[in-house]
């Protein structure tokens, strides 16, 4: 088109921050069932219809604009419950379609000395756990325990096929 110009990355990315101010922020549970996806309460599910509510809830969920890692440590019914109760729950923004703006949700982020301890007890390699142990002698360190479930290699993450989404959440 003639008098059209391509907007650089940044100009992008201030665009698409604009639209999200406009629409505003709001639970990602609204989100999901506006869009066709039921949210049962987790007591009302078995383990089998739970899990298959589960990955749906995950693939909406990207579809949104929204990524989670550090679920491993988590039953399929203790994370179903955490996003049903919790995450679900909070006020998100929802990138523009196309966007590659995204919302990254680190179930151990919040900065808890629970988080701590679940992130040094699975997550943490040698290095970091003697590093932590060494910048801070008095903090109890737990002993490592492997991962009980392996679903974070399988869960959606934004893919540009360039380089990683902006996080603006």
């Amino acid at each position: 088109m003639a008098g059209s110009k391509k907007l650089s990355k940044a100009e992008m990315f201030v665009q698409e921050i604009r639209f999200m101010e406009r629409v505003g922020a709001r639970p990602l549970f609204d989100h999901l069932e506006e869009g066709g996806v039921a949210l049962p309460s987790p007591e009302t599910l078995d383990d089998e219809a739970l899990h298959a509510r589960l990955w749906e809830v995950i693939r909406a969920m990207a579809l949104l604009g929204h990524y989670m890692t550090s679920t491993d440590h988590l039953s399929d019914r203790e994370l179903y419950e955490r996003l049903w109760n919790e995450i679900l729950r909070e006020p998100s923004c929802i990138p523009p379609q196309g966007s590659r703006a995204a919302c990254h949700i680190d179930l151990l982020s919040g900065g808890s000395d629970e988080d701590f301890k679940i992130r040094m007890k699975y997550y943490a390699d040698e290095f970091e756990r003697e590093s932590w142990a060494s910048d801070d002698p008095d903090d109890e360190m737990p002993p490592h325990e492997d991962l009980p479930y392996d679903r974070d290699r399988f869960l959606p993450q934004p893919d540009d096929g360039v380089s990683p989404a902006e996080d603006v959440c």
